[in-house]
């Protein structure tokens, strides 16, 4: 692991959060984001990775087949992710995505209907509860939602496409403002 450290500016800065009765739209803190890729052929990482974790039921987030974001709203010191890195090895190896993704929190009543309209993702609570996640594309964006309540959704991006994410987000959610 590299000792170089970025100097952060949040990707959402200038943008102000939205919100009204039915729907609100926020930008969420830039702590840390952990990609963790399972090694070919290892057994129950998953187990491992909640063991590791602690207590927050949705720091852990299924990516897809044998990939995950650890995800927290506080920046994770250099030591103690060299530790989770080490505790991971040689299981699975972990990447640090903090500086290259964004997260955005959709919320309220309106919430679902307003990010269907971008993705074609099925987000019924029967079909997406609570604790779901999935890879999808809202536009022409690719993103990972997660149900984080039953009437709130947190998403991950790539840092370079936050801001037309922002927008589209946005646009999304006018008739609900």
């Amino acid at each position: 692991m590299s000792e170089f450290r970025p100097t952060l500016r949040p990707a959402l800065g200038s943008k102000q959060p939205v919100a009204s009765a039915t729907f609100g739209l926020s930008t969420l803190p830039e702590g840390t984001i952990i990609h963790v890729l399972a090694r070919p052929g290892e057994q129950d990482v998953a187990h491992l990775l909640a063991s590791l974790n602690g207590s927050d039921p949705h720091a852990l987030r299924p990516v897809s087949p044998d990939q995950w974001f650890i995800v927290r709203d506080a920046a994770m010191p250099h030591q103690e992710m060299k530790g989770l890195f080490a505790a991971l090895e040689p299981r699975a190896s972990g990447v640090d995505q903090s500086h290259g993704r964004v997260r955005i929190r959709i919320e309220g009543k309106t919430a679902q209907r307003a990010l269907s309209k971008g993705t074609a993702l099925d987000l019924d609570s029967s079909a997406f509860p609570v604790g779901q996640s999935a890879v999808t594309l809202i536009g022409h964006i690719a993103a990972h939602i997660t149900r984080v309540s039953s009437d709130a959704f947190e998403i991950i991006v790539l840092r370079g496409f936050a801001e037309s994410l922002w927008d589209d987000l946005t646009r999304m959610g006018l008739e609900f403002s």
